[in-house]
């Protein structure tokens, strides 16, 4: 059980498309209402299971990642699993429909 990491355009290479197990990205910014609406919601996730990892990506502090991954609309969460996208979910849901989205995972 953790806590949800910060990654950066640096970082993103080694925590999630290397990790061994499938890691969460949400893809925020700052100025976006729905991606903090979520965020509480993933800091719960990531406390109460350790099959998934969860990382946050600013999008505005990290445009390369942003770009490399095509993220168009925030908050967008990809589950990557094999250094590949193997599920998106795209805007903010409530904490049993992510949970529902994750359970293959979880």
């Amino acid at each position: 059980m953790g806590a949800v990491k910060i990654v950066t355009d640096a970082t993103f290479t080694d925590d999630v498309l290397m990790s061994d197990k499938p890691v969460l990205v949400d893809f925020w910014a700052e100025w976006c209402g729905p991606c903090k609406m979520i965020s509480p919601v993933l800091e719960e996730i990531a406390g109460t299971q350790d099959k998934i990892a969860i990382v946050k990506l600013n999008v505005d502090e990290n445009p390369v990642t942003g770009a490399n991954e095509r993220i168009m609309s925030l908050p967008t969460l990809n589950v990557y699993q094999g250094g590949r996208v193997v599920k998106q979910i795209v805007g903010a849901r409530p904490k049993a429909a992510i949970l529902a989205d994750l359970a293959e995972f979880l």
